[in-house]
């Protein structure tokens, strides 16, 4: 009896510790949603509220009056990087995992060792090429480097596919399956986890991108979100309830991503995605 009042105690312990810990994750997010529901001169009182009074719906009102081209911009963007990254990291990553050829560890290797440059240092003349292929100014700096050198959608890949029993892999084989056959109708499918984690990951980035567009993007009606959201602050001042209004925007579809690849994402990071 005294055992399970101890296990009782240790896990009701538990619950309250993560409870306290998820409020405290939730109160920022429950701050901005409170914020961007308040007129601009209770934002900045002293003492500051926490709950408005009078909500102001007029603040999402202003801020999709102002974002709906760059909200349609980073939704594009979005979706070219992740099919694209998805695409091909599920190829180089069964290539790595799965298929004999020279130099495949050393090229893998090689492949890992770009992810330690900076992409500050490679970042002039990156610009200076795009320039000269009339890319600046485009989305084609957005997405196309990305897609092209996913690293880190590889390396999960690979690793995704290194998990799976090779009898499967032989069994197609021996049913006279192609080996393209055999990795779209056969491997691909095993990795549905490694590819909801790679998605997540990837939307996260595109969403989320400032810096690029800043540095590519010249035209207004090519911005994108996070862009949109760096107007709403000036030299001299900030429209702080219309940016958290904007802020709430952006990060409804960050939240509706995770919810519905939750299970899939964990199960990717933990490499415990095999089906039994």
């Amino acid at each position: 009896m005294g055992l399970l009042y101890l296990r009782f105690g240790q896990s009701t312990l538990y619950y309250v510790i993560m409870a306290v810990l998820a409020v405290a994750f939730l109160l920022p997010l429950i701050w901005m949603l409170c914020s961007s529901l308040k007129p601009e001169a209770d934002v900045l009182s002293i003492p500051p509220t926490f709950i408005p009074t009078n909500p102001e719906w007029t603040n999402y009102a202003q801020v999709f009056d102002r974002i709906p081209i760059f909200l349609f911009n980073s939704v594009k963007l979005a979706a070219l990087n992740v099919v694209g990254i998805l695409i091909v990291a599920s190829l180089a990553g069964y290539a790595f995992g799965r298929l004999e050829f020279a130099g495949r560890d050393a090229a893998f290797m090689v492949l890992l060792a770009t992810s330690i440059i900076p992409g500050i240092a490679y970042l002039i003349p990156q610009y200076i090429v795009f320039r000269q292929m009339g890319w600046v100014d485009t989305h084609y700096p957005l997405w196309v480097p990305r897609v092209l050198t996913p690293v880190f959608g590889t390396f999960l890949m690979r690793q995704s596919f290194m998990t799976i029993p090779k009898e499967l892999e032989d069994a197609a084989k021996i049913d006279g399956a192609s080996t393209f056959t055999t990795f779209w109708r056969i491997m691909l499918p095993q990795t549905k986890p490694a590819l909801a984690a790679i998605g997540v990951f990837t939307f996260l980035e595109s969403w989320n991108d400032l810096f690029g567009p800043l540095i590519f993007l010249n035209s207004e009606d090519l911005q994108t979100l996070p862009v949109a959201l760096a107007q709403f602050q000036s030299e001299y001042f900030t429209q702080v309830s219309q940016m958290m209004a904007g802020a709430t925007v952006a990060v409804v579809p960050v939240i509706i991503v995770f919810l519905f690849a939750q299970r899939y994402f964990i199960q990717g990071i933990t490499m415990t995605g095999l089906k039994g």
